[in-house]
């Protein structure tokens, strides 16, 4: 099994997010998918803001993250894997198959149970979706994430390789599956085969329910399939579509202290396009 240099971790996390990052900034700026109402200088710095303190965050609370975990574990020959006597060739991709599992279950139930929805509903609150909109997730959110990431890599023994490879790909992949970019409408059906494109992600965004409720999958798109959550298209088209929730359609909502504060606002008066939990 391949060692990993935790010195070098962060600069292959930081590398590949600056790269992507800039890629679909510059792709957006090209090639729009829709046109956006709120602009960049209003959205980008609470968004922005976000991901620094969540970075923070997690370096001070996990300085190790899951891959200083997965080492450890390795190590000790820890988990499923390791019992089972995988060897790496399989170990690793089946990881980064679970562990994307993982992540649809997960956002499954952060929206399925209401104290988590509270959480989650931050990252629906964006008015407009871009790459940015991939990396808006409230702090608690991300410490409850990295909690049961850190559990299943313990339970499964997923090697540290996979690990980092996995966190690697998601990272890429929420900023792609929320990028406002066009692309082809026959190249888009062929990658969601496989993958989560941006028009089958922003489904997921509409401010109607029964669409907010769909489409979960964050890098693979065989999950939603495998498990019925699947939608092809919005009802009002995606040039036509919504997003957002009902309850924070003020567009002061996306300063960073007031998107810090929407866990713990009440629910809004009862409304055709809000969330139950929201007061609807």
């Amino acid at each position: 099994m391949p060692e990993i240099a935790l010195p070098a971790e962060p600069l292959i996390r930081l590398g590949a997010f600056l790269g992507v990052f800039a890629l679909m900034a510059a792709w957006e700026w090209r090639a729009p998918r829709r046109p956006q109402a709120i602009g960049r200088a209003r959205r980008w710095p609470g968004n922005l803001g976000i991901v620094l303190l969540d970075t923070l965050l997690l370096r001070i609370l996990f300085p190790t993250a899951a891959v200083g975990l997965a080492l450890l574990a390795e190590a000790r020959g820890w988990g499923l894997l390791p019992l089972l006597g995988a060897p790496a060739w399989l170990a690793i991709p089946l990881s980064v198959l679970l562990l994307d599992l993982a992540i649809y279950a997960q956002h499954v139930a952060f929206h399925a149970v209401p104290i988590l929805w509270r959480l989650h509903r931050m990252h629906h609150a964006d008015l407009e979706l871009d790459v940015t909109s991939g990396l808006r997730f409230h702090p608690l959110e991300i410490i409850l994430s990295m909690l049961i990431k850190l559990a299943v890599v313990l339970a499964l023994g997923v090697p540290a390789l996979a690990v980092l490879a996995f966190e690697v790909l998601l990272n890429a992949s929420a900023m792609f599956s929320h990028g406002n970019v066009r692309l082809p409408l026959g190249l888009d059906r062929a990658l969601r085969r496989v993958i989560v494109t941006p028009d089958m992600h922003r489904i997921h965004h509409s401010i109607r329910r029964e669409e907010t409720d769909s489409n979960y999958g964050f890098n693979l798109a065989w999950w939603d399939r495998l498990f019925g959550t699947y939608r092809a298209q919005p009802r009002a088209g995606q040039l036509g579509l919504t997003i957002g929730i009902g309850q924070f359609r003020d567009p002061a909502e996306l300063q960073l202290d007031r998107m810090l504060l929407q866990p713990f606002r009440p629910a809004a008066p009862a409304s055709s396009l809000a969330r139950p939990e929201d007061g609807a």
